[in-house]
């Protein structure tokens, strides 16, 4: 899975940071979520998502194929947008 790391102003240290951590905590979460609705088997590389790193939302990119998109949007924003991301920032 890749990560698009989207926020304003500039890529210091403190942002990259910032972004370190918010992946160690979403990363699992985000596989977890996967693993749960789609085969162990899937090409989890094939998952591409936007985090706005300002508001604080995560959200499945249009890099990500539609046969996807489709399996894992229904509740996405509902699991992975939860009160765990804003603790983390």
């Amino acid at each position: 899975m890749t990560f698009n790391w989207v926020f304003s102003g500039d890529d210091n240290p403190a942002m990259q940071r910032t972004c370190i951590d918010l992946e160690y905590s979403l990363r699992p979460r985000i596989m977890r979520f996967l693993l749960s609705r789609l085969d162990v088997d899937t090409d989890f590389s094939m998952f591409y998502f936007d985090v706005d790193v300002d508001k604080k939302w995560v959200s499945i990119s249009e890099k990500t194929p539609q046969e996807y998109m489709l399996k894992i949007s229904s509740d996405f924003d509902q699991t992975i947008n939860g009160s765990s991301f804003t603790s983390v920032a």
